[in-house]
């Protein structure tokens, strides 16, 4: 959409106020109110604010930044309308006031490796799937059962038809995403118990940034609503399952027209690109893992048992495989993809993509080959099998995948070298914060019996 056309829209929507939304470098979306009369302004001048005061951005003495809009996320805010006016949405690009990109804005980073990407001839496509769980509040706080395990709303498990608050909360979270014009595919109930999944079409990699962007915090918001609260926090309970943001991705032609990863005459219907692009991302992944799986909470469901990938390694039925390659179907070239499963939800979805396409384009640009693959359950394997399978493992803590990450110099291009200090540097710190706390198992354990 032009100018022109945006403002229109807006006239014709009776929107009172627009959100100007962007995220920081952990992925937490921030925003800036305006009124619609304000708008015409911005979309000419775009709109300063203070970027010392937003996590990985500028500091104290180089903080005026500019947000400019781009039309193309316009979005009501199905939550906030009312009779006198609605809320609309705008996500933003940052910019520095010489009028460049500001070069650690985590949609610009994406950006950067998508161009790379149309340089060599490919658009990169990707389909998260973001698992989530529902907790009860009570009192306005995040209910807890007799042994202070957070309590799920729920006790379902795996496709189960339950018919109770989750059901109508998630058909709700549909509803609010289908209006802000997301293309829902379908929700389910996960494995652990207040546990969900809600996914959406596979598209363009700068597309599905945003939406996860959308989904997380509207899903936030429509969970409120019903007294109940939706984390996307890895492992929330020990014991039981964790939250993954599988991702499925694949390489089309600039036309959107032909799937380069598909081979009709390859066992797995995977053409040489997807092998290369396959070999790149496993080459890389302890170093990807610092932004893929970006909390200490993180390595907690990551442990074998709990069906989170933890061995560097690939296959086509093996759901314990690092990447799996989904069974083909006749007809369904334009299916055929990658799926990586050890992200998560709480990793920033432009970065995390950034980093996936950047590592995949070094293997297609270096013709990387994989391994073999696995198709045995890895999580029976014993260390000798590991060994002689020439199976490794991710990375066992953030410390270790921080470390990981200082010595990868082709990720941390993908980040930039402002971006990769600041976030080198808040992961350490996150992490000396986590070594020093003294957690409730350490009292369990020894104030007691030492």
């Amino acid at each position: 959409m032009d100018n022109n056309t945006i403002l229109e829209k807006l006239k014709i929507d009776n929107v009172e106020f627009i959100n100007l939304q962007f995220s920081d470098m952990m992925g937490m979306s921030k925003s800036v109110t305006i009124p619609t009369s304000k708008f015409q302004d911005v979309l000419i001048h775009g709109l300063w604010f203070d970027g010392s005061s937003v996590e990985g951005f500028t500091r104290i003495f180089e903080s005026d930044m500019l947000l400019k809009p781009d039309l193309d996320t316009y979005a009501l805010v199905p939550w906030y309308s009312n009779g006198s006016g609605n809320i609309a949405r705008f996500i933003c690009d940052v910019y520095t006031p010489d009028g460049n990109p500001y070069e650690s804005d985590p949609r610009y980073i994406l950006k950067k490796v998508i161009e790379e990407a149309r340089s060599m001839g490919f658009e990169y496509f990707t389909g998260p799937e973001l698992e989530f769980f529902l907790f009860r509040r009570e009192n306005g706080k995040i209910k807890t059962a007799q042994n202070k395990v957070i309590e799920p709303h729920d006790r379902g498990q795996y496709f189960d038809l339950v018919m109770d608050l989750g059901f109508e909360v998630r058909r709700e979270m549909m509803n609010a995403l289908i209006k802000m014009g997301i293309d829902v595919e379908a929700s389910h109930h996960e494995v652990a118990p207040g546990q969900h999944e809600i996914d959406f079409k596979y598209d363009k990699a700068i597309v599905t940034a945003d939406r996860v962007m959308t989904l997380k915090s509207t899903l936030k918001a429509v969970a409120e609503s019903y007294g109940l609260y939706a984390t996307f926090m890895p492992k929330p309970i020990a014991g039981i399952n964790g939250s993954g943001m599988h991702v499925h991705q694949s390489l089309f032609s600039l036309d959107g027209k032909t799937n380069l990863f598909f081979n009709k005459d390859d066992k797995y219907k995977l053409s040489e690109i997807a092998y290369n692009f396959l070999a790149g991302q496993m080459h890389h992944i302890k170093a990807m893992a610092a932004i893929l799986n970006p909390t200490v909470n993180s390595y907690k469901r990551l442990v074998p048992g709990y069906e989170a990938s933890t061995y560097i390694c690939w296959a086509q039925t093996n759901r314990s495989a690092l990447i799996r390659v989904p069974m083909y179907s006749s007809g369904k070239d334009k299916a055929t993809r990658l799926e990586i499963r050890c992200p998560d939800p709480s990793a920033n979805p432009y970065l995390a993509f950034a980093v996936l396409l950047k590592a995949g384009l070094d293997g297609i640009k270096n013709k990387m080959t994989p391994p073999p693959p696995v198709e045995e359950d890895v999580y029976e394997f014993n260390f000798s099998e590991l060994e002689e399978r020439n199976i490794d493992f991710l990375p066992y803590s953030l410390w270790d995948a921080v470390n990981k990450l200082k010595k990868n110099e082709l990720i941390q291009s993908a980040l930039g070298s402002d971006l990769t200090k600041k976030y080198i540097a808040a992961k350490e710190q996150e992490y000396e914060h986590f070594r020093i706390s003294v957690t409730d198992w350490e009292i369990n354990n020894y104030l007691e019996n030492i």
